[in-house]
C-alpha cells in the first residue's frame, strides 16, 4: 500500500461500477486499485472479516456474468477483468464499500470510500431520472427483435408463395445456372422427402441433394447406364443422409416427386441442365402423383 493521496476522479469511478444481479457493483480489482491496495490483498482482508461481508456486501461473480460484462461495457479496464487470476472476480455493493472503509483503517481508504459512495448515489438517482428513458429503449429492442421475426416469416411466405407461383419454365441453351438455381429451389422446399426419376444420374446431382433441409429423404430411380457408384452413395450418406438408389427401366422421362405433393416433369437429364433448351413443368394433379408414386 503507498502512502500519498490518490486523485479521486468521480467520473472515472461512475464508469467502473456496472450491474450484476440487478445491483450496482464495483470490482475487487477496480476496488484494490482506487484505494491502492493489491487485490490479493484486499480479498484476503475481506476473508479475514467474512461475517462483516454478507452476499448483499460482496459476492463472486459466475463465468457467464463475467463475459456479460465483458460484453456489454466499453470500459479502460475490460480487457483486465480477469487478467492471469485463477479465480473469478468478488464485487462490491454500495454497502460493501462502506464496510470496507471500516475493515481497512486507512486515511486512504475512508476518503476513497466517500468519493465512491457519492458515485454510487449519482449513479442511482440518474437511473431513477431516467429509467423511463430505459424502459423506452427496452421496449425498441423488443419490437426490433418482433419485427425481426416477422420479416422472417414474411421472408418464408415470399418464398413460399414465390415457388407456389411456380408453373412452367423454358431454359434455353446455355442457362445452366439459371436451370441448376430452381432445382435447387424446388430441393430446398422438400420437408420429408424427394423421389427423382432419371436415367442418367452422375455426381452433379448429389452437389445439388446436398443443398436439401436435414432429415430429408431422397429416393433416386435410374438406369443401369447410371454413373454413380457405391461409393459415393456411402460417402454422401455420411454426410447428408439419407439417400437410397434403385434402378428401372419403367420410365422415358424425368420426374422430380416432393414430399409426395408435388410433381415436377423434367425436360433434360438433372446433369445436362441448361446444356440445350428444355422445360420445366409442375404437374398440379394428385391423381398422376400418385400414379408416378405407384409405377416407381
Amino acid at each position: 500500500m503507498e502512502n500519498e493521496m490518490p486523485i479521486v476522479n468521480q467520473e472515472k469511478i461512475k464508469n467502473l461500477i456496472y450491474t450484476v444481479r440487478g445491483k450496482q457493483v464495483m470490482l475487487d480489482s477496480d476496488v484494490a486499485n482506487l484505494y491502492h491496495y493489491k487485490t490479493k490483498v484486499l480479498n484476503l482482508t475481506v476473508r479475514r472479516n467474512i461475517e462483516r461481508f454478507p452476499e448483499e456486501f460482496c459476492f463472486q461473480i459466475t463465468e457467464d456474468e463475467l463475459e456479460s460484462l465483458r460484453f456489454q461495457f466499453e470500459t479502460s479496464n475490460k480487457n483486465n477483468m480477469r487478467g492471469g487470476r485463477r479465480y473469478l472476480p468478488y464485487v462490491f455493493t454500495e454497502q460493501g464499500i462502506a464496510m470496507l472503509s471500516g475493515v481497512l483503517k486507512s486515511e486512504v481508504a475512508i476518503k476513497v470510500s466517500i468519493h465512491i459512495i457519492k458515485a454510487f448515489i449519482e449513479m442511482r438517482k440518474f437511473i431513477l431520472l431516467n429509467g423511463q428513458v430505459f424502459q423506452e429503449i427496452s421496449g425498441i429492442k423488443g419490437k426490433l427483435l418482433e419485427y425481426d421475426k416477422k420479416f422472417d416469416e414474411i421472408f418464408d411466405k415470399l418464398q413460399n408463395k414465390k415457388q407456389e407461383e411456380f408453373k412452367q419454365k423454358i431454359f434455353f441453351g446455355g442457362q445452366i445456372y439459371d436451370a441448376y438455381s430452381l432445382i435447387i429451389d424446388i430441393i430446398k422446399t422438400a420437408r420429408n422427402k424427394i423421389l427423382i426419376i432419371d436415367n442418367y444420374i452422375n455426381d452433379s446431382v448429389l452437389k445439388m441433394l446436398a443443398k436439401k433441409n436435414k432429415e430429408v429423404e431422397v429416393v433416386i430411380l435410374t438406369s443401369k447406364n447410371m454413373e454413380l457408384s457405391k461409393l459415393d452413395i456411402n460417402k454422401f450418406n455420411q454426410q447428408y443422409p439419407t439417400l437410397k438408389l434403385a434402378t428401372t427401366n419403367r420410365f422415358h422421362d424425368r420426374f422430380m416427386v416432393v414430399d409426395d405433393k408435388e410433381l415436377y416433369h423434367i425436360g433434360a437429364s438433372l446433369k445436362d441442365l441448361g446444356k440445350k433448351c428444355f422445360a420445366i413443368s409442375k404437374v398440379e394433379n394428385q391423381e398422376m402423383i400418385d400414379l408416378i408414386k405407384k409405377a416407381s
